[in-house]
């Protein structure tokens, strides 16, 4: 039979001894150190990363053991053939009993003109087949693969003898009671025609790798997993620690708000908060109410940009500001100046837009002031129609930025809308003002302050959100 070494290339020379032993003994030392941290990293079995680290350097092990035994088959060179049965009971001779290697790496020559097939004693113990029995030809062979993995091994077969395609492939027999992981790598041996005449195959167990490497993938699913849940919990911790924040420190936005009017009542207010989607990060939007001690009122929206609990507790810090100096008599335009300064100096700057506007009764005077928010909405005799506002950037984005103020003069009746961004997504390319003035009609028709608030809130809360968004109402009722 003619053997691979008959192809028409050159075979390639073994190194010397020198330098295998070299290669063997750097191997074993390496396989010393992996397994040495190994034991020191042993780690609680319920813990999935350590089960990972473990499975890896478990994984590490098998293949250092594989190059091991693969450069000492290197140096002992080609196995002797199978010894003779002297005994006449079919049991195999010595070369059969050499240890670990001999059952893991295996080889096999066919004579493609005689049909005859040559295993090493190695390829019987992976395959399981008894020794005495003759080697299974080409065509006899997958009766030993698993059914899926027929078709497979019939294919680079295939390749090898019509295309000339060395092989290198997997496949799965059944050997033993046990199934077993093989892996081949082979090459036509062609005739002086060029055609094949032979194929010749190195065939290796590699179960315990596999095992190992489905260790390792399953170890680390379940460390994703686990890190999956714990991002979960603490997203959904940090969500309920902000909601609570903002219960605790911020306005009542959840209910519909009113002013308790110590005076004669010249403004009915009302406001909500209308949260973004089911999950979504607590957001900084606010909207607040204040009577102050020279019987104005005071109206502000706003929206921290950012979510989170330190979002919450800085939305805190600046309506307690916004409080404080609106409460000293600091006009709407000082108040922006100074909310920019704050948020410009704190040891995290920020972004917010805000709105603030001081109602004076006794002549129904508007004054307010703006800082890149969006501007009121003014709705009169069944029409509206959205205030000019002053000029005003985000708060926190210039350093000593100017804010303007504008007036306007209300009448008995009119209803004020204040609004943070969120409240009306864009929707079919209609602005939000644009929409929130189409509802005009209804607006100016309803009785009191609540009942507009009602009416946005069915209007705009089934909206898909990304952002929580407040709205605010104030009608002139004097």
């Amino acid at each position: 039979m003619p053997s691979h070494l008959s192809a028409d290339r050159p075979a390639a020379q073994p190194p010397g001894r020198g330098s295998v032993e070299e290669l063997i003994s750097q191997t074993r030392r390496l396989k010393g150190e992996v397994d040495a941290v190994r034991r020191d990293a042993q780690a609680d079995g319920a813990d999935p990363q350590g089960r990972w680290q473990r499975a890896l350097y478990d994984l590490a092990l098998h293949q250092l053991d594989d190059l091991d035994q693969h450069l000492a088959q290197l140096r002992e060179g080609p196995p002797a053939p199978p010894a003779p049965d002297t005994d006449g009971d079919g049991a195999p001779g010595p070369a059969l009993t050499g240890g670990a290697l001999l059952s893991r790496v295996g080889s096999a020559e066919w004579n493609l003109l005689t049909d005859e097939a040559v295993w090493s004693g190695e390829l019987y113990e992976i395959l399981g087949r008894d020794p005495a029995a003759p080697a299974l030809t080409l065509d006899e062979l997958p009766s030993l693969v698993l059914e899926e993995d027929r078709p497979r091994l019939t294919a680079m077969v295939t390749d090898c003898l019509v295309d000339a395609r060395p092989i290198d492939g997997e496949f799965r027999v059944r050997a033993g009671g046990e199934v077993r992981a093989v892996h081949m790598m082979g090459e036509p041996v062609l005739a002086a025609d060029g055609s094949a005449a032979a194929m010749w195959a190195v065939l290796r167990d590699v179960s315990a790798l596999r095992r190992s490497r489905q260790a390792v993938g399953e170890t680390r699913d379940a460390l994703h997993r686990r890190d999956r849940a714990r991002t979960d919990r603490r997203a959904q911790t940090g969500h309920r620690t902000g909601v609570e924040l903002q219960e605790a420190v911020l306005p009542p936005w959840h209910g519909f708000l009113r002013l308790p009017h110590r005076g004669p009542r010249s403004l009915d207010v009302a406001a909500h908060h209308l949260p973004a989607a089911t999950g979504s990060p607590i957001g900084g939007d606010w909207c607040d109410t204040l009577e102050l001690p020279d019987g104005q009122t005071l109206l502000s929206v706003g929206d921290l940009t950012g979510h989170g609990p330190a979002v919450a507790s800085g939305t805190a810090m600046l309506l307690g500001a916004l409080r404080g100096m609106a409460l000293a008599g600091t006009g709407p335009d000082r108040l922006m100046t100074l909310l920019n300064q704050l948020l410009d100096g704190g040891a995290e700057p920020g972004l917010g837009s805000a709105v603030c506007c001081r109602y004076r009764p006794g002549d129904r005077t508007l004054t307010w002031a703006q800082a890149g928010h969006p501007a009121p909405l003014l709705f009169r005799d069944g029409t509206g129609r959205r205030l000019a506002p002053p000029d005003g950037v985000l708060l926190g984005a210039t350093a000593g930025a100017v804010y303007g103020q504008a007036e306007e003069r209300l009448r008995e009746g009119d209803l004020l809308v204040l609004h943070t961004g969120g409240l009306v997504p864009g929707h079919g390319g209609t602005p939000a003002a644009q929409r929130l003035l189409d509802l005009a009609p209804e607006l100016t028709g309803a009785r009191t302050a609540q009942d507009c608030v009602r009416l946005l809130v069915a209007e705009f809360d089934g909206t898909a959100r990304t952002e929580d968004a407040c709205v605010l109402v104030a009608r002139v009722t004097s």
